[in-house]
């Protein structure tokens, strides 16, 4: 692992729809909650930028950091599948799931346990990593936005709507202003990537006039 030169980053990892839908991307089974029917709705769509760009994060995570539902999904599937770069690099990297439970019914090597002190536990992490992925886990995302625990938001957002399905931004989520890192990237079956960073201030309003 490469010694961090200063703060480490949190880059949060989702893949969208247009309608905000980041439930269970992956698979039937990723997450059923409120009997979610489109789970696996990512996988017909093959985009070229999106496998370009994930493996790009993959290579340069030193630290992968999940909610517990997203833990115990990953933690059940890539120990089996060290057989690619994804699996080799998850397996390999070192990693941190928030739960508020000590016992964690599925073990992964090389992981701890956070969230007794989120925030404080967090900062010791920049300390520690360079660069630090959170990949789905959208309940936890929630709680590192509003709590403004993240230095980048990266949404792959697919050409879809679902209609239904846990949103990034569900009602009564915090209102938080964002600013575009960079011009939008699109893909070769429609997905676009945009990379946000936290944007001081809460969004105002206002009137249009001519």
């Amino acid at each position: 692992m490469t010694t961090p030169t200063g703060p480490g980053r949190i880059i949060i990892d989702l893949f969208t729809t247009l309608d905000g839908v980041a439930q269970a991307p992956g698979g039937a089974e990723e997450d059923t909650r409120g009997n979610f029917r489109f789970g696996g709705w990512q996988a017909p769509i093959d985009d070229d930028m999106v496998g370009q760009s994930v493996l790009g994060y993959v290579d340069r995570m030193d630290a992968l950091l999940l909610g517990r539902r997203t833990y115990e999904n990953f933690a059940e599937y890539w120990p089996q599948h060290d057989d690619n770069v994804i699996g080799r690099t998850f397996n390999a990297t070192p990693k941190y799931v928030a739960s508020r439970d000590a016992a964690l019914p599925t073990p992964w090597q090389g992981t701890t346990r956070i969230g007794d002190d989120l925030a404080g536990e967090v900062r010791a992490l920049r300390e520690r990593h360079r660069e630090i992925h959170v990949v789905g886990s959208i309940d936890f995302v929630q709680t590192l936005i509003a709590e403004r625990l993240f230095d980048e938001l990266c949404l792959w957002v697919y050409p879809i709507v679902l209609g239904e399905g846990q949103k990034v931004f569900p009602t009564g989520a915090l209102p938080t202003n964002l600013r575009l890192i960079e011009p939008p990237l699109s893909g070769s079956a429609g997905a676009v990537q945009l990379r946000y960073e936290p944007a001081p201030g809460t969004p105002t309003t206002g009137t249009m006039t001519p």
